[in-house]
């Protein structure tokens, strides 16, 4: 067995796991970019992925398989991104553990990201939201979860992981109603519910009658719904409501799009992005500024606000007597 192979297992075992203590979604992340490199990798040298070396795996190939994942398999430049940043993860891991390797792992290590045009968010609008809400069957069982499901994403802005995450018990009603999550990077968020998502709710978990570790939104099986079926159920219903709101046909409806319909409601609403950050258990403000960026009518209130392009223009005249001999100098 190569030096690659279990300084791979560590990896997992050692750096993930049991130091970052990495969620089962980041390891599977991981996992599967390692698994694409390791086979496009035995494909190049004709050696099987037990038998790979560390030297195996320089820049050159990295820089192929980068471009084998836009090419070939029509990989994104975000998700393209997202593989590097698991190589440079693993490659950092593999310095410590061989520095007899130090000038190909620096090299790998010095491979940038791509850099990439950032489109404006996708959200749905008023109309479309009504649509959708009153799209699933109402007379049926998974009609009444899929709409209690819905409003509660679309006020809240869970993420689709933290949506199929929830218990019954995550669920607080009463005075004060909120729920509680488990978002990314581990950190508990407390998110409030309105008094309308605070009823629906109320009456799903009437009609659920699960007990407190139960999925909140469960599959036919009982077991927690999968991303697949959540979005699979969200295209069926964007496809229902297409027939109320035709604008809902021109955009692709995702869970994401749920999220960004919950920060633009915010943000019209009046609510500061560093409130919005908190909401949606964004780590950095930063993050929330696209929100701002797509607004259009908070660009025009800020266009309102300005002179008119036709106005003469005026100068600055100083009442003060030092203020204008300052300016004179």
């Amino acid at each position: 067995m190569t030096a690659l192979a279990p300084t791979l297992q560590a990896f997992f075992t050692d750096r993930l796991a049991r130091h970052r203590q990495a969620s089962p979604h980041t390891i599977a992340a991981y996992r599967d970019a390692l698994k694409l490199l390791l086979i496009f990798a035995a494909g190049r040298t004709g050696a099987p992925p037990s038998d790979l070396q560390i030297t195996d795996l320089d820049a050159p190939l990295i820089g192929a398989f980068l471009e084998h994942l836009e090419t070939e398999r029509g990989n994104s430049v975000r998700t393209r991104n997202a593989r590097l940043a698991t190589v440079h993860s693993l490659f950092r891991f593999a310095a410590l553990r061989h520095p007899e390797h130090a000038a190909i792992i620096q090299r790998v290590l010095a491979i940038p990201p791509k850099r990439f045009d950032r489109q404006l968010v996708t959200y749905l609008t008023e109309p479309e939201v009504t649509a959708l809400i009153a799209a699933p069957d109402t007379d049926t069982p998974t009609g009444r979860r899929d709409h209690a499901l819905l409003v509660l994403a679309i006020q809240t802005g869970l993420r689709v992981s933290e949506l199929t995450a929830l218990t019954c018990a995550d669920v607080r009603l009463g005075v004060g109603a909120h729920v509680n999550c488990l978002g990314k990077g581990r950190k508990q968020r407390i998110t409030p519910l309105t008094t309308t998502t605070t009823a629906v709710i109320s009456a799903w978990l009437a009609e659920r009658r699960g007990e407190p570790g139960d999925p909140l939104f469960p599959s036919r099986y009982g077991t927690a719904m999968s991303r697949d079926a959540l979005e699979r159920r969200l295209a069926t219903h964007a496809a229902t409501a297409a027939r109320v709101a035709p604008t809902l046909a021109e955009k692709k409806v995702s869970p994401h799009v749920l999220r960004h319909t919950a920060a633009m409601r915010l943000l019209a609403a009046g609510v500061d992005s560093t409130v919005i950050a908190l909401w949606l258990g964004h780590e950095s403000v930063a993050t929330t500024q696209i929100y701002i960026h797509a607004d259009l009518a908070l660009k025009e209130q800020a266009l309102a606000r300005t002179a008119p392009i036709e106005a003469a223009a005026s100068r600055y005249q100083p009442s003060d007597a030092v203020m204008a001999f300052l300016d004179s100098l």
